[in-house]
């Protein structure tokens, strides 16, 4: 009998990470984004040339990318939030429903603040405004943000995180935090984002 209920939950263990892997990691991999947004080259894919980790969301604005622009580039802690969970990644702070002046002029070599006191932050490597930025840090994690101005005049919003695991690093337990938590931040940010550049 105690074997029977030792063996029980294993297979139950199994099972979970078989569907995990076989239908859940797909899917929140690539919400929103068709099979050749997942795999098109977009800036920044060099700087992480292989990946752990790599996501590619993706949502349609009914808005042109120079309106979209300016919700992008002002995010960040203390300065317009992140758009999702507020209690969970911006300290319980409202993030902003109106474009904040004063962080419009981000620029590459700056940071995007994740902590309150900026030392966990993104570096901006790259930006073509109103089109493309990249952030992180070569050879470990970028996010990058694509935005492709559609025939009818809206934007196409893609959204790419590529990280490498180093499993000897304290930094593992945040990099395993992406591979289950990232997609409910991310699809709650893309969907808030485009409320407010609709709006």
């Amino acid at each position: 009998m105690s074997r029977r209920i030792q063996v029980a939950p294993i297979g139950v263990l199994a099972a979970t990470a078989l569907a995990y892997l076989r239908w859940i990691r797909p899917w929140q991999l690539t919400w929103g984004a068709t099979a050749a947004e997942a795999v098109r080259a977009l800036p920044g894919d060099d700087l992480v040339p292989r990946p752990s980790f790599a996501a590619t969301r993706a949502i349609s604005i009914q808005a042109p990318p120079e309106r979209v622009w300016p919700w992008l580039v002002q995010v960040g802690m203390n300065r317009a939030g992140w758009y999702s969970y507020d209690l969970i990644d911006n300290l319980g702070r409202p993030s902003a429903v109106t474009i904040l002046p004063q962080f419009q002029d981000l620029a590459v070599g700056d940071t995007v603040p994740m902590s309150p006191s900026g030392r966990v932050s993104f570096p901006v490597l790259a930006m073509s405004a109103p089109y493309s930025m990249v952030w992180g840090t070569a050879d470990d994690l970028t996010w990058t943000w694509q935005l492709d101005r559609e025939p009818d005049g809206s934007t196409r919003l893609l959204s790419r995180m590529r990280c490498r695991y180093r499993w000897t690093s304290p930094m593992i337990l945040v990099h395993l935090g992406l591979e289950f938590g990232d997609i409910v931040m991310m699809r709650r940010m893309l969907l808030n984002l485009r409320g407010r550049a609709e709006a």
